[in-house]
């Protein structure tokens, strides 16, 4: 990560420095408010580790003008050597994501600021894609051609498993295992399972996307690639 660290006392910035790039992370310095706030605004930080006292301009000015002028979220982690609700609360209500009191461990400082680079990111959906067909693991929703599909939990687990995996082949043995563990059912029912797949997902649409590979397993497949 790219991260900003806006801190008058040398020693301090210099530990920081040092820890953060010693686990790999970029480190960029501003020894008081305007350089501070001219580096957040023309660079782009996964985050800030912004000192509350700072010649030229406070880390509670820095922090407004950044989130009300400049108009950037990126997540500024503040330092104090004061443990006073109200600086908290002026910290909190400038923009600030997050409050650290002197003297803090770098392990602690370096944790926060993953969690809060963690939180700033939005969430992409997990969607697996075929062809016309489309799995959203986060909500279970299945579509083809834009047609929602109603699918029981074994077969979106077979289905998972194909679509993860196409176009190669999933042998019965391992679609077992990713199923039901060590708990194999009988022989039939992954055999059951598959067809019932297939009366959802292909049966009322033109072109099928499961293959039966026999003695070994199956696979799914956009007909179009595989021609």
């Amino acid at each position: 990560m790219r991260i900003l660290v806006v801190e008058d006392n040398p020693d301090i910035a210099s530990n920081i420095g040092d820890y953060l790039g010693d686990r790999g992370h970029v480190v960029d310095f501003a020894a008081d408010g305007v350089t501070g706030l001219h580096l957040a605004v023309v660079n782009d930080y996964e985050a800030i580790v912004l000192d509350l006292m700072l010649p030229g301009m406070d880390g509670l000015e820095l922090c407004r003008k950044l989130r009300q002028e400049a108009r950037k979220h990126t997540p500024v982690l503040m330092l104090t050597a004061r443990d006073a609700l109200q600086q908290k609360l002026a910290g909190f209500e400038t923009g600030a994501d997050d409050y650290m009191v002197k003297p803090f461990a770098l392990q602690e400082l370096e944790a926060r600021i993953l969690v809060l680079v963690r939180r700033s990111k939005p969430q992409q959906a997990r969607i697996l894609e075929v062809a016309d067909l489309t799995y959203n693991l986060d909500t279970l929703v299945v579509t083809r051609q834009g047609k929602s599909i109603q699918l029981n939990p074994i077969a979106l687990k077979i289905l998972q498993c194909l679509m993860e995996s196409s176009p190669s082949v999933v042998t019965r043995q391992e679609l077992e295992m990713r199923v039901w563990g060590e708990e194999l059912p009988d022989s039939d029912s992954l055999r059951v399972h598959i067809h019932t797949l297939r009366a959802a997902i292909d049966k009322p649409f033109d072109a099928a996307l499961i293959q039966t590979r026999h003695g070994i397993g199956y696979r799914l497949v956009d007909p179009q690639a595989a021609s």
